[in-house]
């Protein structure tokens, strides 16, 4: 009878792996892939166990089974991490292998010595061979890493059940099945065996049903990963174009369409470089290599215009080459051209009008700062100095990932540099042009000029229809005196809250102030200006533009070079 049984979870176990294997789909979770192996595995090796005439033969089929009984709870456990879109830090998933794999270290000692078996002999009975075992101090180690993995697999599911809305309830319940039922069969199953199924093992039938489960899980589980499905409509769909390239320019490989697109990349070989009659696609890729806003290239072709999105080619956790996306553009180009021959003119006159007032408004608000500057005999060309360090800072920091600054943001914190100081307009001339240090009292005045910059910038702009642009040059007035640790002025703010366009006008206006001359001082050396700076870091300035202020400090110092 246990012979019966456990081939007849064999066989079931078998045949749950082959339908998985042929309607396998690679986006399919790799741990419950491993899970249908270790099952078929941990059934042969009950069905062996049932088989064997003697001890030393049981003995060593049980051993074999703790192959699958060790490691298929930690792959059942790293799907429901993985199914809940939970994600473990690799060190953790490391730590998880490493108990695991000492655990069945610890399991190859039965039959061996007494520590993980006390003592094991075989009944032979009308059901078949059983192997009776009084466990020792190890086997107790293993119960522990089974209860350890359930308590971290269920706190995983309910989590996600009452705060992960991002996973399908419905998975999360099929999900704690199989979890609860071997948790359950694994305690309480040899008590049930021993009365009722002539001491057969529950587990068998117990993963048949759990690879049931699973085998529902992963058939609907695709549908769900959206970005994954969209690629694979869009593949599927045949319209769009793909070529792949890796860093050196070389090959890699493309789908039908980008090749009709371009008939010559049949000619290519996987591997090798783009040859030089692909001038196009050599640039493209030069181009979006040197600069990544040359994101984008329109190609034209017969009667057909193609838009080409050229992109990092990426495997999931690093940049491994380039990649171009290739869509027909034509009736969106022409659509366009109609409406440009209907609009040119409109366009032209709009333009022409709105950059008059542009330019108006601008020379307004320049001519204000450099009156405010003819009244300070202390900063001559600060304007212009601090506008010019404010650019080759941002230009910097575009280039990092730490600040994810718009295209907009750049141009109207430069655009608002000069502005910073137009409060210095309301200070009386007795101590805005004092020859020297001023007095606690003066300077308690002094400070004034930035709270009466913000309203004065407010009155000039508020009749603009770009409000993001007076909110930000009123902060770069208001708050470019403030400090990281909040020992600023006016408002002492600490940290983030201090507007990020007043963060890099601060480092501009300090750096300007330490290498220029001043009626109260000489200029600094760029080697002690500097040290003010780096030590101000994290204190007045904050830290995180640390490294961009390092990379700037080349340009500032050439900058400074060549107004001398």
């Amino acid at each position: 009878m246990l012979e019966i049984y456990y081939a007849t979870a064999f066989g079931i176990s078998v045949m749950l792996m082959l339908i998985y294997v042929f309607t396998y789909h690679k986006h399919y979770d790799m741990h419950i892939s491993i899970v249908f192996v270790l099952v078929p595995i941990s059934n042969l090796a009950q069905l062996i166990v049932s088989q064997s005439e003697n001890l030393e033969a049981v003995l060593v089929a049980t051993r074999f089974l703790y192959i699958s009984a060790c490691y298929l709870i930690l792959m059942i456990t790293l799907a429901v991490f993985s199914i809940c879109n939970i994600k473990l830090n690799r060190y953790i998933k490391l730590l998880l292998y490493s108990v695991t794999t000492v655990v069945f270290i610890f399991s190859q000692q039965i039959g061996r010595n007494q520590l993980y078996y006390k003592s094991t002999y075989l009944i032979h009975d009308i059901g078949g061979v059983v192997l009776v075992k009084e466990y020792g101090g190890l086997h107790t180690v293993y119960y522990v890493m089974v209860i350890m993995y359930f308590v971290i697999g269920m706190a995983a599911i309910i989590y996600s059940f009452i705060k992960n809305n991002q996973v399908s309830n419905r998975f999360i319940c099929l999900l704690a099945l199989p979890e609860i039922i071997s948790f359950i069969s694994f305690f309480g199953g040899r008590k049930i065996a021993s009365q009722f199924l002539n001491n057969a093992e529950l587990i068998p039938a117990v993963y048949d049903i759990s690879l049931i489960i699973y085998l529902i899980i992963t058939r609907k589980l695709v549908l769900y990963n959206i970005s994954d499905t969209i690629i694979d409509s869009i593949v599927q769909k045949g319209d769009k174009g793909f070529i792949s390239f890796d860093f050196k320019f070389r090959y890699l490989g493309s789908n039908q369409t980008a090749r009709e697109i371009f008939p010559d990349l049949n000619t290519l070989a996987v591997d090798k470089p783009v040859p030089k009659k692909f001038t196009n696609i050599v640039k493209w890729l030069y181009d979006f290599s040197i600069d990544n806003t040359s994101d984008k290239v329109y190609y034209k072709r017969d009667e057909a215009t193609y838009l080409i999105n050229i992109s990092y080619l990426s495997d999931g956790r690093r940049k491994c080459g380039y990649q171009m996306y290739i869509t027909d553009d034509t009736k969106n180009q022409q659509y366009i051209a109609l409406l440009d021959s209907f609009n040119t003119e409109l366009k032209a006159e709009v333009a022409q009008k709105t950059k008059h007032i542009v330019e108006m408004h601008d020379n307004l608000i320049m001519s204000m700062a450099m009156m405010v500057e003819s009244r300070d005999n202390s900063t001559g060309g600060h304007i212009r100095r601090t506008s010019e360090c404010v650019r080759i800072l941002v230009d910097e920091i575009q280039k990092g990932d730490d600040f994810d600054l718009s295209e907009k943001f750049c141009h109207d914190i430069i655009k608002a540099a000069p502005m910073h100081d137009l409060g210095k307009i309301t200070v009386d001339d007795a101590i805005l042009r004092k020859p020297g240090r001023f007095t606690d009292e003066e300077f308690e005045v002094m400070k004034t000029h930035a709270a009466e910059g913000a309203k004065i910038v407010h009155e000039i702009l508020k009749g603009t229809d770009d409000g993001e642009f007076r909110v930000l040059a009123e902060n770069v007035a208001h708050y470019h005196h403030e400090r990281w640790d909040g020992s600023g002025y006016p408002e002492k703010l600490r940290g983030e809250n201090i507007p990020l366009e007043a963060r890099i006008m601060a480092v501009a206006d300090v750096y300007d102030a330490l290498v220029s001359k001043r009626v109260y001082k000489e200029k600094m050396s760029f080697e002690k200006a500097d040290n003010i700076i780096m030590e101000g870091m994290g204190k007045h300035f904050d830290k995180k533009l640390e490294p961009y202020y390092i990379s700037a400090r080349p340009r500032l110092e050439q900058y400074y070079k060549s107004l001398e």
